[in-house]
């Protein structure tokens, strides 16, 4: 059996990870899960999983955990902090660790989890944005193996020969094809984008998603992410992926080739799949996820994505051009601004124009012998400087 930690389990993918690891007993034993603040829902979890330890970020949250799991039977070790959280992560009875902690707050203890060589389920694709040098090489000097579980990346993953590590062009491919929903305002008059509500952009037309991942789909600031983290794991550049709006999310991602076959991963737009494919890899195994009826689909449509409609989406893009502490001063910025407007602090438009602005007061620098250490510090500034500039919106 293999021990599994789950990094951010009462979170949706965490929640999705916990359903396909139940389907399977005689595969994987939970060690540890990890959450922030719900102390509820760990306690939940570890009622149904028994963990031997259940980390919580938050001091106060552990207390009410350990209060809440007073009357269990042999309960597991409870603990609290950053330091808990990689020390979780790096455990030696834990072999896969999914790191689906949402935001940069997630980047140490999945460092630490490649550091020690486990095999990581990376779901938190701001490790890779804000320092995708230090994690690819912390992948490299342990020999960890990091699978993708975003569904696009991973069905990228699922359309590259096994020795696409020499190198994409070496394997004969010529692009990466990255689909994308279009999320909740598709169709929307962009003149109308400003009064947008919390409310409406975390109603994904398709995907169960939490609400911070919800507005940044909404924006395409995901896409824009998930562009940059594709550069990372595929050791490619930006101007060879391509983002395609495909608003059935049926097709996942596709990767075009130099004698022009294009192979394509499709299924229902449900985030077991893609769990379940990186847990068994590389064998394949039931995720609880229902086949996929193409009669019902009936069609699937294709377009560019509109960069006056999805600012955002050209903000990523030039950071990923610029490279250095660029993409780390994005993703601070837009954690920020998106938190803002969960708050109703600023407009929905106003993310992109917060984001624009932070960048535009902190220029790109090369990521020198700083390394880690510089990549944190330019995010630290970016928060500094984005909630700084909130007050011009208000």
């Amino acid at each position: 059996m293999k021990g599994i930690c789950v990094l951010g389990s009462t979170g949706s993918i965490g929640v999705s990870t916990l359903d396909v690891v139940a389907r399977h007993p005689d595969r994987y034993r939970v060690i540890a899960l990890t959450a922030n603040r719900d102390a509820e829902g760990m306690a939940e979890q570890c009622r149904r999983h028994r963990p031997e330890l259940a980390v919580m970020a938050d001091t106060k949250a552990a207390a009410c955990l350990r209060g809440l799991l007073s009357g269990m039977a042999s309960p597991p070790d409870v603990l609290a902090g950053a330091q808990a959280l990689e020390m979780v992560a790096s455990l030696p009875g834990v072999d896969d660790v999914m790191a689906a902690i949402v935001g940069a707050a997630g980047l140490l203890p999945t460092l630490a989890a490649a550091r020690a060589g486990k095999r990581v389920l990376l779901a938190n694709k701001e490790a890779l944005v804000v320092a995708g040098e230090a994690l690819m090489s912390a992948v490299a000097q342990s020999g960890a193996v990091l699978l993708p579980i975003d569904s696009e990346h991973n069905a990228v993953f699922q359309c590259l020969p096994p020795d696409y590590g020499k190198g994409l062009a070496a394997v004969g491919v010529e692009r990466i094809l990255l689909t994308a929903s279009g999320g909740p305002f598709l169709d929307t008059p962009v003149a109308e984008l400003a009064q947008v509500t919390p409310e409406q952009a975390c109603a994904h037309p398709n995907w169960d998603m939490g609400r911070k991942i919800s507005v940044d789909s909404a924006t395409m600031m995901n896409k824009g992410l998930e562009l940059i983290e594709a550069c990372w794991l595929f050791a490619t550049r930006p101007d060879r992926i391509q983002v395609v709006v495909h608003p059935q999310s049926v097709i996942h991602s596709l990767v075009q080739y130099v004698d022009g076959s294009v192979l394509a991963q499709l299924g229902n737009p449900d985030m077991r799949t893609p769990i379940a494919h990186a847990l068994a890899w590389p064998e394949r195994m039931a995720s609880g996820v229902a086949s996929l009826d193409l009669f019902a689909v009936h069609h699937l449509d294709f377009q560019a994505p509109s960069l006056e409609r999805f600012p955002c989406l050209a903000l990523a893009a030039k950071a990923a051009e610029a490279g250095g502490t660029a993409p780390a001063i994005l993703n601070a910025a837009n954690e920020v601004a998106v938190s803002a407007f969960l708050n109703r602090r600023i407009g929905f438009a106003d993310i992109a124009s917060l984001v624009d602005a932070t960048l535009d007061r902190l220029p790109c620098e090369p990521v020198g012998e700083g390394g880690l250490d510089q990549l944190l510090e330019a995010d630290r500034r970016a928060r500094t400087v984005a909630e700084q500039s909130l007050s011009v919106f208000v």
